[in-house]
């Protein structure tokens, strides 16, 4: 029976073996009196006629038969005129299999042809003269994508097929491990060679970089972009700027070979990794910059004269482009000693003169591109291995991530935030590549150098095929992304204009343009000016005054007044009885019951007064504001704060102290909105209603200034103070400031809390709610524009809402030099960077569409070449084939961009 077959089926030994003829690889069993044993189709008599379709070789009479009878009856058939007949071990995807090969004798015929013959077969051998081993196609193909995708070793792999063979005893099973590695390199080679047409064209060479793929997105003249590109695009346009990331890996090393003289390249720098020889010579003639990082300690370059005796390389460094993370072709360079500038300058060089004519501006994202740039021109001018193409400008940046290590001086000269033309970019496109790579690193280390290199290329060149593949989807995904940020952002920043005064917003904007046209120490603007910040005494002073918004002696508004005040100093005592340890000391007792006893006077006289303007209404039930638990944390209070017990000249008396009372803290206060809308209008209290409307949008209104006030001092204090401290009895002082500003800050959030839920039940209407919305403990965070303006991930940052709004009285009020100014100054510039990232971010994913269908279209274009002066059959049905893969990818991407109403013309 047959393993492989669909379905139960029975032969005798002559009938299984006709049956698959053309089935070589099943698996079958035969009965052995008691149960079905494993055996071979080559053992019930299966013979493989080479050359003639599985029939038998012409001239062969009655040899074949006779053997096969011979041995299905278990006899070793010694039959003269088998000289054209071998045995041969063929490896495929259920195993490894050993065969009886029937050559072909016809006239002509030639045993040096063999290894043509097998090709027919689809099958490839391992040598050329004499052929004893065999691969598939199919099983070649298995491997090269298990490779790609899984990153399984060859050894892995080998061990898996022997194990499908035998799993009980895998070493009877033939050892062809070292075939497979010889000829699945060729295999790789052979198949990269037609993929690009090198295979219509035998003599010519693929060059540098000749067997690679690159980011169809990206502007290359020549190849994706309209021919009249020029007339289209100003040359010094921000959209056609190419844009890199450099980085290196340490993972892939390498070590020294024993015997380098007998390594054998197929395809060395054709791929992605350079020239070995043009590469050696680079390092010999240029210079070692062995400068130390003045920036920040940075291991990529204080590492660099490391090195490791056993290694011959040390890690690998690249380059690609920024947006999409497709690897430059021919820019894959070895560390010797760590990651040199020598050894990167060659790599971005490499990549600035591919595709790239006539291109003016590329910007150039290297995590120390702060130390690069100072010198690499000079490095130029004295490495003649180092090439630019003629007027070419280079804009340096460090990615977002690896910026927030440097030193703040660099985050404005080299953020892409304010990039002009750079779009949304984080610049670390490369740092997600090097994952799948490290996978495969273990195994590459002790590969051979020939070995290693086309390994590696054909990695990079799968992960740059899938990028391809996938290059249409991104690009919708980006631009969906980019609408919908580019609309927050505008309305961050048009709401952040409109409360601000225009003239000093018209300055700003000229500050901004400058410094986006100028570039360098230009960009300094959108650091913190620290000689307008405040000294802490100044911070103290100002935080120490808290003038109050109503006051009055007379009438129902000098009432309500009172009763807000009261209501704070209500608010101060909970608080202060919250934080008082259990039990209390008898001085804390006695101070406690004098606080109490002065608030409850307070309120007896405020209830008191106003039976005059609630016109004796008798109130049982009474609404008390509640206090959101986020802002009733533990607060630093001074020793002897009187600012809520003071009460003028007026005076006070304890009442009677045998009674019981409820503690003053406990008490509620009666206002118009205690009562409730509803009740008021009732009563005819419609004046008072209104008066205490009015009274709480300006506490509202004042809360929220004060608010912002604090979180400005907050931030400065972070930034000015607290960051910079060298002692630890200074930075004790500093955190005890910083949490009296907090403790102020949440005062200010319950008092604004408590105004709103008043507000909502003198007027309870929706619109009321909106006009007065809850804060939130998110919105309350430090001002990260001040304390940490090099951070990561801030494409979408913006302002709570408090910050663009001033009550009633319409645009801000920020004092011209004062520290609030400064505050909003950086806040409004981010603001404008972020929306012309964006801006941009949906003006080149729109461009990239367009190029992206003419890539696709340029490849086509090659290949309707190739088939027009195509002579072979083969070679134009090849080539007719892949007409049809790129036209289905042009098609497909117009379909889906025109979908979703892209403009691809």
């Amino acid at each position: 029976q047959c393993m492989s077959c669909i379905g139960m089926h029975a032969w005798c030994g002559p009938c299984a073996v006709k049956a698959h003829r053309n089935l070589p690889f099943h698996k079958v069993q035969r009965w052995n009196g008691t149960h079905y044993q494993a055996t071979s189709l080559m053992a019930l008599g299966f013979s493989w006629h080479v050359g003639h379709g599985g029939f038998l070789v012409p001239g062969s009479g009655r040899v074949p038969i006779q053997r096969s009878l011979a041995m299905y009856l278990g006899k070793n058939p010694k039959i003269r005129g088998l000289a054209h007949w071998s045995q041969m071990t063929i490896v495929h995807n259920e195993g490894i299999f050993t065969h009886e090969i029937s050559w072909c004798n016809c006239s002509g015929s030639d045993p040096k042809d063999w290894h043509l013959a097998l090709l027919k077969e689809r099958l490839l051998p391992a040598s050329i003269s004499k052929p004893k081993t065999a691969f598939t196609f199919d099983i070649l193909n298995h491997f090269l994508i298990d490779a790609l995708e899984c990153k399984t070793s060859a050894l892995s792999f080998y061990q898996k097929l022997k194990r499908f063979t035998n799993n009980a005893f895998p070493d009877s099973v033939p050892d062809r491990y070292r075939e497979l590695m010889r000829v699945s390199q060729l295999w790789r080679d052979l198949k990269h060679r037609k993929w690009f047409g090198f295979g219509h064209d035998t003599e010519q060479d693929p060059g540098e970089g000749g067997l690679t793929f690159f980011c169809p997105a990206c502007p290359q003249p020549g190849i994706n972009l309209p021919p009249d590109w020029k007339a289209q695009y100003d040359r010094y346009e921000d959209t056609l700027m190419r844009q890199y990331v450099l980085d290196g890996n340490f993972t892939a090393q390498h070590m020294k070979m024993s015997k380098p003289e007998l390594d054998v390249t197929l395809s060395y720098g054709k791929g992605y990794m350079v020239t070995e020889a043009s590469y050696r010579s680079h390092l010999q003639q240029s210079l070692d910059n062995k400068e130390r990082s003045t920036c920040s300690n940075h291991r990529t370059i204080n590492a660099a004269n490391i090195n490791k005796s056993n290694l011959q390389a040390t890690g690998i460094g690249t380059t690609a482009c920024a947006w999409h993370g497709c690897i430059v072709p021919h820019s894959v360079v070895d560390f010797q000693k760590g990651e040199r500038y020598i050894n990167m300058e060659y790599s971005i060089c490499n990549a600035l003169g591919y595709h790239s004519k006539s291109i003016q501006k590329a910007l150039v994202i290297y995590n120390v591109g702060c130390q690069w740039s100072l010198n690499f021109h000079r490095w130029l001018k004295s490495s003649p291995s180092l090439l630019l193409p003629p007027g070419l400008e280079i804009i340096p940046a460090v990615g977002k991530f690896h910026l927030a290590a440097h030193k703040l001086s660099c985050f404005p000269r080299y953020s892409l935030n304010f990039i002009k033309g750079a779009g949304h970019l984080d610049g670390e496109i490369l740092e997600t590549l090097w994952a799948p790579f490290n996978k495969i690193s273990p195994t590459a280390r002790s590969m051979t150098q020939a070995h290693r290199q086309e390994m590696y290329d054909d990695h990079m060149r799968d992960s740059n095929w899938k990028k391809v593949v996938r290059i249409v989807p991104s690009l919708l995904r980006k631009i969906k992304t980019a609408k919908k940020c580019l609309e927050e952002m505008n309305q961050a920043y048009e709401q952040l204009t409109r409360v601000l005064d225009p003239a000093q917003v018209s300055q700003w904007e000229l500050d901004a343009l400058k410094a986006e046209d100028d570039q360098g120490e230009a960009l300094g603007i959108y650091l913190l000016k620290r000689d307008k910040a405040p000294t802490l005494g100044e911070v103290q002073l100002q935080l120490m005054k808290n003038p109050r918004a109503f006051s009055g002696n007379h009438g129902s508004v000098a009432w309500l007044s009172e009763g807000i005040i009261i209501e704070d100093a209500w608010d101060q005592l909970r608080y202060e009885v919250q934080q008082l340890p259990s039990p209390m000391s008898t001085r804390q007792d006695v101070k406690l019951a004098e606080k109490r006893q002065r608030l409850s006077a307070r309120i007896d006289k405020f209830h008191s007064t106003g039976q005059a303007y609630l016109k004796g209404l008798e109130i049982d039930d009474v609404f008390t504001p509640e206090d959101d638990p986020a802002f009733c944390g533990q607060e630093e209070q001074d020793e002897d704060n009187g600012e809520f017990w003071e009460d003028d000249d007026e005076d006070w008396e304890a009442g009677d102290q045998e009674r019981e009372e409820v503690s003053a803290e406990l008490m509620s206060i009666w206002m118009p909105s205690s009562i409730g809308c509803g009740k008021l209008m009732e009563l005819g209290l419609q004046d008072l209603l209104k008066e205490e409307m009015e009274l709480r949008i300006g506490q509202g209104n004042d809360c929220l200034d004060r608010l912002r006030t604090d979180l400005g001092n907050k931030a400065i204090l972070y930034c000015q103070t607290f960051r910079s401290e060298n002692s630890t009895r200074e930075g004790t002082r500093t955190k005890k400031e910083i949490q009296k500003v907090v403790s102020r800050i949440n005062k200010h959030v319950r008092s604004y809390q408590r105004s709103g839920q008043a507000i909502l039940r003198l007027e309870p209407a929706p619109s009321m709610e909106e006009k007065y919305p809850k804060i939130r403990p998110q919105d309350l965070v430090v001002s990260k524009e001040v304390t940490e303006e090099n951070r990561f991930q801030q494409g979408t940052s913006k302002m709570a809402w408090f910050w663009m709004v001033d009550g009633e009285q319409g645009p801000l009020n920020v004092g011209a030099g004062g520290m609030m100014e400064e505050f909003y100054r950086i806040n409004w510039l981010n603001a404008r960077a972020r929306r012309d990232r964006w801006v941009e971010e949906v003006s080149l994913v729109r461009h990239e569409m367009l190029w992206t269908v003419l890539w696709f279209e340029y490849q086509k274009s090659i290949w309707e070449k190739r088939a027009l002066h195509s002579v072979d059959a083969g070679k134009e049905a090849y080539a007719n084939k892949q007409i049809g893969l790129w036209s289905d990818f042009s098609k497909t991407a117009r379909l889906m961009l025109e979908s979703k109403q892209m403009d691809c013309n």
